[in-house]
């Protein structure tokens, strides 16, 4: 029974031995530039090891018989295990020393990990600056086929359909068909999007199709900052479209003659351009609103127009609260217009305490944002600059006599 487990335990301790070897072999063996001379080294090793625990094991064998241990049998012993040791190490050691180093060495050159794979575009790029765009369209395509989701693939596709191949349906077409992946990023999906609409407005002067790809975003991504944004051009979508018409049919403009001898008139106020009546800037942007609810732009407008030319201040804080309270409005933005609602506040002669509550719901929203700072910083200072907006008393000035600069014989004075 004694000799069955002396022989099982042998094996074991054997397996163990060889287990670890091995691991550390593959692990050498897989990141190895040379691997016909590691697996050299791996059967090498394997072999020395073997053949150094069954040499070892004969003489434990004999002193456990009752053999006497003398210098001799001890020396040789140690000699052969220091040999085979130090046979290892020189077999081994460029890999032990690697294995040692690599995880400083590793946050400096990357390691020995394969680059990741990612698509090359720079044989399509120089195919389209040689004006071949089919090749560089073929190009683009190569790499699509192994990476169908590269936004920059896409877009450089959808480009060269729109503006070189003025195919703008296959374009759309490019563009829709990343969009409508379901995992397709949010921020990707809006700026395909956006340039889609460019290209209708500048390639086609076609705003009802440019406001049709922006309404995909706001009806994709609902109650978000891209829904927004995409609103905030929808509503100036008329605008630039008159602009674009405009530069592309010209028409001849009469031009009236100029003033002569302007310089000898009398006065110059008739010459002035008549001012924009505010009253009807004012109901032009309460009808653009009721049309474009999220158009921030005009209603910020018409808040200054209700407290500076009406003094309504009630009208104007009604409509930059509106703006303040718009879920998923940027932070600058909305800070933007706590600071005009406070600039409004002290040109019509609020209190203190009215612009300090305004100025401190930027520090409440946005405690460790530069902005939050920066009102604190107007906050150590408002006392100031509502001083400086107050109205300054008149001086009533004394009766001096006229001219006496002109008069001669005035008198001297000591």
């Amino acid at each position: 029974m004694n000799r069955i487990f002396e022989i099982v335990g042998g094996v074991l301790g054997l397996a163990v031995i060889l287990a670890v070897i091995g691991w550390v072999c593959f692990r050498a063996l897989k990141r190895s530039e040379d691997p016909g001379k590691n697996v050299f080294k791996l059967l090498f090793s394997i072999v020395l090891v073997t053949g150094e625990f069954f040499f070892i094991r004969s003489f434990v064998k004999h002193l456990g018989g009752g053999m006497t241990a003398d210098f001799g049998t001890a020396f040789l012993m140690t000699g052969s295990i220091v040999a085979c040791a130090i046979a290892l190490s020189v077999v081994w050691t460029p890999q032990i020393s690697a294995l040692l180093s690599n995880p400083l060495t590793n946050a400096f050159d990357g390691g020995n990990e394969p680059p990741e794979p990612k698509p090359l575009y720079s044989i399509a790029q120089t195919r389209r600056k040689q004006g071949k765009f089919l090749e560089a369209v073929v190009e683009i395509r190569k790499q699509l086929a192994s990476f169908p989701n590269d936004f920059e693939g896409v877009m450089l596709l959808a480009g060269i359909q729109a503006e070189d191949l003025k195919d703008l349906p296959g374009a759309e077409i490019t563009l829709n068909h990343f969009c409508g992946q379901p995992d397709a990023p949010p921020k990707q999906v809006a700026a395909a999007m956006n340039y889609l609409a460019d290209w209708q407005l500048k390639l086609a002067q076609d705003a009802d199709s440019a406001r049709a790809a922006l309404e995909k975003i706001t009806t994709r991504f609902p109650d978000t900052e891209l829904a927004l944004l995409a609103a905030q051009r929808i509503a100036h979508l008329g605008g630039a479209e008159k602009i674009l018409l405009a530069a592309h049919d010209r028409q001849s403009m009469a031009m009236p003659e100029g003033v002569k001898n302007i310089g000898l008139l009398e006065s110059s106020e008739h010459l002035r351009p008549a001012e924009i009546d505010p009253a009807k800037l004012a109901a032009d942007y309460v009808k653009h609103l009721e049309r474009h609810p999220l158009d921030t732009e005009v209603r910020e407008k018409l808040a200054i127009i209700y407290a500076d030319n009406y003094q309504r201040l009630d009208l104007a804080t009604g409509e930059l609260e509106q703006l303040i309270e718009e879920p998923n409005q940027p932070s600058k933005r909305v800070a933007h217009w706590l600071n005009l609602l406070a600039d409004l506040q002290i040109r019509h002669g609020a209190d203190y305490d009215t612009v300090r509550g305004t100025l401190e719901k930027i520090v409440e929203r946005f405690p460790d944002l530069a902005v939050a700072e920066m009102a604190r910083t107007r906050l150590g200072r408002l006392k100031l600059e509502l001083k400086g907006h107050q109205a300054t008393p008149d001086v009533k000035l004394g009766v001096y006599e006229q001219n006496i600069g002109l008069k001669y014989g005035s008198p001297r004075r000591l």
